[in-house]
């Protein structure tokens, strides 16, 4: 077990596993964690807080359960994802995110049967799915990479397919993301913008602290110097404290845990130090 007074300096705080777009085990994501000398990590699922019940009770490195919610907003007509961490309500979020998730498996499910319409091979009982249940276009690509009918997973046939007005171009109802922000508070938790300099919801945070905003993710691998500095400016006026993470989805993107870290100011709102 952790010692309850153990100082916390490397905290990898957004990760994803194999219940929501990740390729990897809860498991396994610790022991990387582990074995890069990371203090804590954070596995902050997409729209779904099942993988808390994978955690191990001994896990030598601190182990936070978050959600990372699937938001946007429609005054502004900007997806704006919030981070929920130390939730002590889970079924609070498993309301709000339940429909999305079902949502998201029938648009995968409605994706993966126009490529078979138009030729490809997807065997969607043996298809890799989130948690076992929900289907993702990350598993219909990796499916697809596998079994050598496309050469990459987010490569031209993904762009051509799944964006710019391809035959799989359509995508689920997000969830409003000040009703994100009131659930996970609502749930006892920390809300968080995720990356806001991928989305470039800049503009909603301030609408975002009404509703009970914590902090701001900073050290994220979209978030340029600019961004980085109108983070931190927004933060200090605010008083909101700022995080970070790799974003690590597996095999499915680049990015390594431990590339990008928690800033000290979120480690210690979060991690409890």
């Amino acid at each position: 077990m952790i010692c309850k007074y153990m100082i916390i300096t490397k905290a990898d705080l957004h990760t994803h596993s194999n219940f929501s777009d990740g390729s990897d085990s809860v498991t396994h994501i610790i022991d990387i964690a582990k074995a890069k000398g990371l203090d804590a990590i954070a596995i902050t699922d997409h729209d779904t807080m099942s993988h808390i019940l994978q955690f191990p009770d001994d896990a030598e490195i601190k182990v936070i359960g978050g959600v990372e919610v699937s938001a946007f907003d429609p005054s502004a007509n900007i997806r704006a994802h919030i981070l929920g961490y130390n939730i002590a309500e889970p079924e609070i979020i498993t309301e709000l995110t339940q429909p999305l998730l079902e949502e998201r498996n029938r648009n995968s499910e409605r994706q993966a049967d126009i490529l078979i319409r138009l030729g490809y091979t997807i065997d969607l009982h043996q298809i890799t799915r989130a948690g076992g249940k929900y289907l993702y276009k990350q598993h219909i690509m990796d499916w697809l990479v596998s079994t050598g009918q496309v050469t990459e997973m987010f490569g031209g046939f993904y762009q051509e397919t799944f964006k710019n007005g391809g035959v799989c171009d359509f995508d689920v109802h997000y969830i409003n993301a000040c009703d994100a922000v009131r659930a996970i508070k609502k749930a006892g938790g920390l809300a968080v913008l995720a990356h806001p300099g991928q989305q470039r919801n800049f503009r909603i945070i301030p609408e975002l602290i009404r509703r009970g905003l914590d902090g701001l993710e900073l050290n994220h691998h979209s978030n340029s110097d600019k961004d980085k500095a109108a983070i931190r400016d927004l933060a200090g006026r605010y008083g909101l404290f700022l995080t970070g993470g790799s974003d690590y989805h597996g095999k499915y993107e680049s990015r390594k845990i431990g590339d990008f870290l928690s800033e000290e100011s979120g480690t210690k709102a979060i991690c409890g130090m």
